[in-house]
């Protein structure tokens, strides 16, 4: 706040017009009673050279500020008496307490008080002495003050400062915001924090005014620069009361430009801005009956997802195995996407997800294990239309509904808003994460997926349901191998006869004279039914031992005896990290995990491949359990 924002007001209330009293000292002025002519302020400006800024107080005759207790006021700075305070002018000042304090000074009807007089010149003999404070010692030396623009001061004289009712607050900036929709200025923002909960024009000093026109005349241009995110919510609440813009769908493209372009930049020192306006952009399209399919362009992505995916988890049965890990990664959690689970095999890790949620979803709407776990029919809320921001509503709306989506919709009935959606408690979405950690430990440990992760007992309860989906598959599995082994291999040896005469033919066709009177050699005697074995044969695979060579299978079994293989490295010239990489690759494709470890040039198994170790090597227990 500057003096000028109270010398301002003291205009525009009680036609009191500043007074400056001493051409030699033209840092001082006063405001006097407009009915005794009695100081009711003392205003001083003074210019700080090392700085280069103008320090700005004044000295009120208001009576005690105990129930106050700001910073910014202290004792007078030039007066004495008991009524007498001081008030500092910064980025600190609030405007109401001081406009509170001025009409408490303008009241008191007691303006007795104290003072330290100095003869003024050019004063007439016989009149009434004048109260002249003493100086600043450089005073002389300030800069002329620069003045606001005409418009910004008429602005500020728009404001009713003697009304607290929000809704003639939210008044008063509309008429203001509407005043200056097309004012520009070129002032760069002054600096300094500003946080408002809901901020207008009378929160923001003279300077501050200024620098914010000058960035939302950037804005306009499409030029987002950095400012407070406090300060840029007012940008957000003309637009929200139609200044700045042509019709309600331009209302929500100019939001969801400033969300872009500030919002989810690192100019906004607010990480709850991007929701806030969003929230206020889905309300204002609600009230203004915009077409939902547009407004579907411009709300919360996010929120529309996760609508889409409590639809889903709540009638899983109607939907794909693919749509129901979708909705579990959105409503749950997300990392669940990269489980080695998937990675290993994507269809079948997200059918066994899927299924065991089925399964769950199931016996919860039989059983009830879960009251509400998640809601099978809208909830509705009470919802309050742009209650969190700088708003009127110029025409009150008649009773009504807006269907946003098939998941969401809105009434409006006896002066009340209701929103209507499907829900998911705080502590449904908990479980609903055990759920997902319990499948996936379980999952690894069927699939033989990556590394195991522990089980928590807590997690318990979604075992059957895990457990089904696993027997399910383990069921899918088997009648895929009976059905492939259905699927022999048969030859017609009907024709082979014929095949033989036919080829006879052709060879006698191909000999000489000569080599038809040579005797024919009795050729080899095979059976037709010894040549199919040789025709269906397929390479077996190498047994997994072989892959190893003698040196990583004694590496193998020192470690099953719970031996130092150290020393039988070193004399062989093997590198420890380069032996268990060996290792790895060469069982992979039978564990498909990672068997042996490396740490510090020190090998160790992993425990969960002890038992696979010893049957690919061939050998029984080695070490006993401690």
């Amino acid at each position: 706040m500057e003096l000028s924002d109270m010398t301002a007001y003291a205009a525009e209330k009680y036609r009191i017009q500043e007074q400056h009293k001493w051409t030699e000292f033209p840092g001082f002025s006063v405001l006097c009673h407009p009915q005794t002519g009695k100081w009711v302020a003392l205003l001083m400006r003074h210019w700080n050279k090392d700085s280069g800024k103008e320090i700005q107080r004044c000295d009120l005759k208001c009576g005690s500020s105990e129930q106050f207790e700001r910073s910014y006021l202290t004792a007078p700075f030039r007066m004495h008496g008991e009524n007498w305070l001081g008030v500092c002018f910064d980025d600190r000042t609030e405007p109401q307490i001081v406009f509170e304090l001025l009409d408490r000074a303008i009241a008191l009807e007691n303006p007795h008080g104290a003072a330290i007089v100095l003869e003024a010149k050019d004063s007439p003999r016989g009149t009434d002495y004048q109260e002249t404070p003493l100086p600043f010692s450089d005073s002389s030396s300030q800069p002329a003050r620069e003045r606001p623009p005409e418009k910004l001061r008429i602005m500020r004289h728009m404001f009713e400062y003697d009304q607290e009712d929000m809704e003639i607050q939210a008044k008063n900036f509309y008429r203001q915001a509407v005043f200056m929709e097309d004012f520009e200025d070129d002032s760069r923002w002054p600096g300094g924090e500003f946080a408002r909960p809901m901020p207008t024009y009378q929160d923001l000093t003279t300077r501050q005014l200024r620098g914010y026109f000058s960035w939302r005349t950037e804005v306009r241009r499409g030029h987002f620069t950095p400012i407070p995110a406090s300060v840029a919510t007012i940008y957000v609440f003309e637009l929200l009361n139609g200044v700045g813009a042509d019709s309600p769908e331009d209302v929500l493209e100019k939001l969801q430009a400033f969300i872009k372009g500030f919002a989810d930049s690192d100019m906004s020192d607010d990480p709850t801005l991007r929701k806030q306006v969003y929230r206020w952009m889905l309300e204002y399209g609600v009230l203004w009956d915009v077409p939902p399919e547009t407004l579907r362009e411009y709300v919360d992505p996010d929120m529309i997802a996760l609508d889409a995916a409590m639809a889903v988890l709540k009638e899983p049965e109607a939907h794909s195995a693919e749509e129901i890990f979708s909705a579990l990664c959105q409503v749950g959690d997300e990392k669940i996407a990269k489980s080695p689970v998937i990675q290993l095999n994507p269809s079948r890790g997200r059918e066994l997800f899927s299924r065991a949620w089925q399964s769950f979803d199931r016996t919860n709407n039989e059983q009830k294990l879960f009251a509400r776990f998640i809601s099978k029919e809208k909830i509705r809320f009470p919802c309050p239309m742009l209650e969190t921001a700088v708003y009127v509503d110029i025409e009150q709306p008649k009773d009504r509904e807006y269907v946003l989506d098939e998941c969401r919709s809105f009434t409006y009935s006896n002066g009340l808003w209701w929103m209507y959606a499907y829900s998911i408690s705080s502590s449904a979405r908990s479980l609903l994460k055990q759920f997902l950690h319990e499948t996936d430990a379980r999952l690894r440990r069927y699939l033989k997926a990556g590394r195991m992760i522990r089980e928590n007992p807590k997690e318990a309860w979604a075992i059957p349901f895990i457990d089904e989906a696993i027997e399910r598959d383990r069921e899918a599995v088997r009648q895929a191998e009976m059905e492939a082994q259905r699927q022999k291999v048969t030859i017609d040896f009907s024709g082979l006869e014929q095949i033989r005469k036919d080829a006879g033919v052709t060879r006698d066709s191909l000999l000489t004279e000569e080599e038809r009177d040579e005797p024919d050699e009795p050729a080899p005697q095979h059976s037709v039914e010894a040549a199919v074995p040789a025709l269906l044969h397929s390479e077996e695979t190498a047994a997994p031992a072989a892959l190893l060579d003698d040196l990583q299978r004694e590496v193998i079994r020192g470690l099953l005896r719970g031996e130092e293989v150290t020393g039988l490295l070193r004399s062989a010239h093997r590198l420890p990290s380069m032996t268990a990489d060996a290792i790895n690759e060469a069982l992979f494709e039978e564990i498909g995990d990672t068997v042996i470890l490396c740490e510090n040039d020190r090998l160790t198994l992993v425990e969960d491949y002890i038992g696979d170790l010893e049957r690919i090597l061939g050998v029984g227990p080695s070490r006993s359990d401690s």
